[in-house]
């Protein structure tokens, strides 16, 4: 990273990822390891937001004082800036973590067909139908026709297997369950839900100079049939008219941009 001309990182502990408090001891191994290489720990991305949070079940309040505990922790470091995200379950979503391109390196990417291949044939999601066109269903089956054998499994990987802030990981079952918990869960009550977090860990921020910087769906529209509630400017705008604290800001993320539903 240095050699490339970097002179900060972005960096989290991604082994303390299960809504756990994170630890002094922990956050100076990695600072230490990034400040040994020349280089500043600038931005702490992401404090996870597990999905007790988000539902607002079971042991979420323990979560979220938790969060405000790893805040402390992060302050204390010197580290000034936290992304976090409030994506139901997918986190930000590719289906390909390594998409070679025509300078020969490589670049991640979402393919809508692709997904849509998954979401309705593969994993065979309840309604799934209702939430893709017929023509790219269509289109969807010859993908899915088309696959080598190994592709199935590189975008099931992809998509409900892997992503370093998640606290859990899933195979078909389980990500089934998991979807059954926002059945009742609206936008509109997902976004409350995004506002009662952001309001008491805001607070926190404010006391130890912690900025706090939300980031956009990714890809901003939803997935899985699950609500999305920081995907246009209005949606963001909604969360700093409800929270008006000097802590909570947006991250701009070059990567939100790339993916397009009507492909």
């Amino acid at each position: 990273v240095r050699q490339a001309g970097a002179v900060g990182i972005v960096s989290a502990l991604h082994h303390m990822n299960r809504g756990q408090a994170w630890t002094d001891d922990e956050m100076q191994k990695r600072k230490v390891l990034i400040e040994k290489a020349g280089l500043s720990w600038d931005v702490v991305e992401s404090i996870a937001v597990p999905e007790a949070i988000k539902t607002r079940s079971g042991d979420f309040r323990q979560k979220i004082d938790n969060h405000k505990e790893s805040l402390r922790v992060v302050a204390r470091a010197g580290v000034k800036i936290c992304c976090y995200n409030f994506m139901a379950i997918t986190d930000w979503t590719r289906t390909d973590l390594d998409w070679p391109l025509g300078n020969g390196g490589t670049a991640l990417r979402f393919d809508m067909i692709d997904f849509c291949a998954y979401d309705v044939l593969v994993l065979r999601r309840r309604n799934a139908e209702a939430d893709h066109p017929p023509e790219r269903i269509a289109a969807a089956k010859q993908r899915l026709a088309s696959w080598p054998e190994s592709r199935a499994a590189e975008i099931e990987r992809n998509l409900i297997d892997w992503v370093p802030a998640r606290e859990a990981v899933y195979d078909r079952k389980s990500f089934l369950h998991q979807l059954d918990e926002y059945r009742d869960i609206t936008p509109e009550g997902l976004r409350e839900h995004l506002f009662l977090f952001v309001r008491e860990i805001a607070e926190t921020a404010e006391e130890v100079g912690i900025r706090l910087a939300i980031h956009p769906d990714d890809p901003p529209f939803p997935l899985f049939g699950l609500p999305r509630v920081n995907s246009t400017a209005a949606d963001t705008q909604k969360l700093f008219d409800a929270v008006p604290s000097p802590a909570n800001g947006i991250t701009l993320c070059t990567g939100s941009y790339g993916a397009n539903p009507k492909n």
